[in-house]
């Protein structure tokens, strides 16, 4: 009889989990229907592929630094761009997402049973930054999907006792992947070499084997990531360019490079993190140190300071509690130590984003998944009234954080408005015109101006994507540009000469940065010789929501 309740309560939990998994499916499937917004979606992941389709094929685009990133998942979005289909490449990398809350299932369902693998996909698939990277054609969830099949293949090696090589194949098979997928994958790539050294060593007590098959992981992983390797080091110099330039010593004068990236890894000089953000934020040592933590607790979407992305806290309070048992410890440990280091390797050497820690939260969800239930099985063993008031205060406090999961999705939701679109009351381009305010110009150079066209972007950074022409920017989206325009203004012909070694035909310019640049850097004497050049070498051919279109007049 106890047995009849406990499997139907259980099944009642499946379905009431079912029932949340399928409604959020249903949510994220309805926001991948709408044309892309997202930035990185507009400067590289779909722009980069879109401009070698426009070339007609593929070539070196020195303005760009992203186009030297590896593009293992922007190479499947080309497909779609070159029958002009912008919104599979989201389902694409939607289906990541899904392929890794499956691995995480698997995982789940095999040691504890079917409702806590649904718990795990929910508590996965529910994580805000998950939700907002699930509807945009990006990469990072092909990363974490990767990672994730590389570490589980490898403990399914490991917990076998080293017995299936199989498994340490397809581990470093799909570790090699995920390092043409985003350089990220560096760091998850020495971790796990070192684990596949270390406690194999420890385990079999024996060390040249633990070598032999750590060098073995290395170059079948670096074999399948060779292709970018190659071709960077053709073209810069650099395998891993842009990373580590102070490292290859390349000079690198002629390509685009990020200065915002940090000198253990550009090689660029940087002030250093805690310097910065105490600068920039107000931010005291301990606060900046305090960031991994910060991470689960303070995230924005869109804010710098607060890591550009929304985590919940769920996914640390919880990991603890999964260790109020000991079996299945050398993977709880793992997955511990993996995180930790990833976590920190990435806070000292990277950009604080949380974008950039992906990696770590399958394995957190799964964590979380064990210190519920632990929670949950040490609830059960107390005396009645206390088994209830523990039982009920802990599913209170998880539908309070569970909560904030559901509000981010729904203020996700309302901010994107999809409504209008989607039951065709408006178009495709008065929905990008409502979220995209340089579309309007730049539908205008696709529609009015000859294939021949070559845009200069001034201020846009770097979003292009929605361009017909070719077009060029530059890392210091165009302010460089500005600078020179400025010093170039003092004679009519030197101006022209310099207009016209740019190599376009128009500019497209975002009008209310331009002339602030021009205010807070220039005299008004400068700015007004600079008007009138302009005024003298382009004509404005259209002008809406703050972007103008400039036509260069080519004079004899």
């Amino acid at each position: 009889m106890i047995m009849q309740k406990t499997d139907r309560l259980n099944i009642l939990i499946q379905i009431l989990l079912g029932m949340a998994i399928f409604s959020l499916f249903i949510t994220l499937i309805i926001l991948s229907l709408l044309p892309p917004t997202a930035t990185d979606a507009l400067i590289h992941h779909l722009a980069i592929p879109k401009l070698w389709i426009l070339n007609g094929g593929l070539y070196e685009i020195k303005w760009s630094v992203f186009s030297y990133y590896p593009m293992n998942i922007d190479l499947l979005y080309l497909i779609p761009l070159y029958f002009h289909n912008d919104i599979i490449p989201n389902f694409i990398h939607m289906g990541f997402g899904i392929g890794t809350s499956w691995l995480i299932f698997c995982y789940l369902n095999n040691k504890f049973g079917r409702t806590w693998g649904l718990l795990g996909v929910l508590i996965f698939l529910s994580i805000p930054m998950i939700m907002r990277l699930s509807t945009v054609a990006y990469v990072d969830l092909g990363l974490i999907f990767f990672t994730t099949a590389s570490i589980f293949a490898y403990l399914r090696w490991r917990n076998d006792g080293y017995s299936e090589n199989k498994w340490f194949l397809l581990s470093s098979i799909t570790m090699g992947i995920a390092l043409g997928t985003k350089y990220n994958a560096l760091v998850a790539w020495f971790l796990l070499l070192s684990a596949i050294i270390f406690l194999y060593s420890r385990d079999k007590k024996i060390q040249w084997p633990a070598i032999r098959y750590g060098a073995i992981f290395f170059l079948i992983s670096l074999l399948i990531f060779s292709p970018w390797l190659i071709k960077n080091l053709i073209l810069t110099g650099n395998p891993l360019f842009p990373l580590f330039n102070g490292f290859f010593n390349v000079n690198t004068n002629s390509i685009a490079n990020e200065g915002n990236t940090y000198c253990v890894v550009s090689g660029d000089a940087y002030m250093g993190m805690f310097k910065y953000r105490a600068m920039m934020y107000g931010e005291s040592f301990w606060q900046t140190l305090m960031i991994p933590l910060r991470f689960f607790f303070q995230g924005q979407d869109y804010s710098d300071r607060y890591f550009d992305g929304v985590l919940n806290p769920l996914l640390i309070i919880m990991v603890p509690f999964a260790f109020m048992n000991k079996s299945f410890q050398k993977d709880k440990i793992f997955f511990v130590v993996f995180s930790v280091l990833f976590i920190l390797i990435t806070f000292f050497l990277d950009e604080l984003r949380i974008r950039y820690i992906l990696p770590t939260l399958p394995f957190l969800a799964i964590l979380t998944v064990m210190g519920i239930m632990n929670i949950l099985i040490w609830s059960k063993e107390k005396a009645k009234p206390l088994r209830y008031f523990y039982i009920g205060a802990i599913l209170l406090f998880l539908i309070i954080l569970g909560f904030k999961n559901v509000t981010y999705l729904n203020n996700h939701f309302h901010s994107l408005q999809p409504a209008k679109y989607l039951l065709n009351m408006e178009t495709r381009d008065e929905y990008l015109n409502r979220h995209t305010k340089s579309y309007a110009a730049i539908s205008y150079i696709n529609k009015h101006t000859p294939q021949n066209t070559k845009v200069r972007l001034i201020l846009l950074a770097g979003r292009g994507y929605y361009l017909d022409r070719i077009y060029e920017d530059d890392s210091s989206f165009g302010m460089n540009v500005i600078r020179d325009f400025v010093a170039n203004s003092n004679d009519d012909k030197i101006f022209q000469k310099y207009i016209r070694s740019l190599g376009c035909t128009h500019l497209l310019i975002r009008k209310d940065l331009y002339m602030k640049y021009l205010h807070d850097n220039y005299s008004p004497e400068k700015i007004n010789r600079l008007l009138q050049q302009m005024g003298r070498a382009t004509e404005i051919i259209y002008e809406a929501n703050g972007y103008a279109v400039y036509k260069i007049i080519f004079q004899n």
